[in-house]
């Protein structure tokens, strides 16, 4: 953790082993409180997650269902998956290696759901990826159904889904090509990428009212694997991201404004 007067702190969640490779703590999300959201594998190389006060005292926690597995368990590791509030959205791999969102509210209690048309199964990877959530508690993320496509989704406070899928995102079935929802702002614009059905990466963003406008970073690649993947959102609607250029080697950074 880097404060503004730039003096460094580091920490290891409880639980998370040191000097085993691939292991360890990652913190992958702070609100404007200090709070920090990340997760951690075990010595089983199993997932857990924590979050973190501006005091240092940290909690760990597993979601109800969680598999005890290697590389199972409860992930959180994007940077918008904790809102201002100190609610956590991430989700976790349970027995049957089926994927199941997580809402952890700011006093612990935690909601488990999957988004309407997710896969449930077994061994497949199927089910409800969560990535983001706003200051109002809206949630965006992407789910897989049972033909390994993938969909956005975002889910309000009231537990709602509203599912889409970007116009010109893949529709091969076994392909995993489709809509990927990355980040949302407080308004609830939604930004993220698509892979189409040559495997090329563009950049979306859709508006509060459900309006969808794609876009590619000058520069980007147009073969498989190659394209433009934005990352956040913030309140304005300016995006970063990256993309990968026709070498199918570099990646560049871009912001777009709206």
């Amino acid at each position: 953790m880097l404060a503004p007067d730039g003096r460094f702190s580091t920490f290891t969640a409880p639980g998370a082993p040191i000097g085993f490779e691939y292991e360890g703590t990652g913190a992958g999300s702070i609100n404007d409180a200090g709070t920090i959201a990340g997760g951690y594998q075990d010595a089983s190389y199993v997932y857990h997650s924590f979050v973190r006060a501006r005091d240092g005292k940290i909690t760990t926690f597993d979601a109800p269902g969680a598999g005890t597995e290697a590389y199972q368990g409860t992930s959180i590791w994007t940077t918008g998956a904790l809102n201002p509030a100190g609610a956590i959205t991430g989700y976790y791999a349970d027995a049957n290696w089926v994927y199941h969102g997580f809402l952890r509210a700011p006093d612990g209690k935690i909601t488990t759901f999957d988004a309407p048309g997710a896969g449930a199964d077994p061994g497949d990877g199927e089910g409800t990826d969560p990535l983001s959530i706003n200051a109002n508690g809206t949630i965006t993320g992407y789910l897989q159904d049972t033909n390994w496509l993938t969909h956005g989704f975002s889910r309000s406070p009231d537990g709602k889904f509203t599912t889409f899928d970007v116009p010109g995102a893949g529709t091969v079935v076994g392909s995993w090509e489709g809509t990927y929802p990355v980040a949302i702002n407080p308004a609830g614009a939604i930004t993220g990428y698509y892979a189409d059905a040559s495997w090329v990466y563009h950049g979306f963003v859709r508006a509060p009212d459900g309006k969808i406008t794609t876009f590619d970073a000058p520069g980007a690649g147009t073969e498989s694997g190659q394209g433009t993947v934005p990352h956040s959102i913030n309140p304005a609607g300016v995006i970063t991201g990256d993309y990968i250029d026709t070498s199918g080697m570099m990646h560049h950074g871009f912001l777009r404004t709206p």
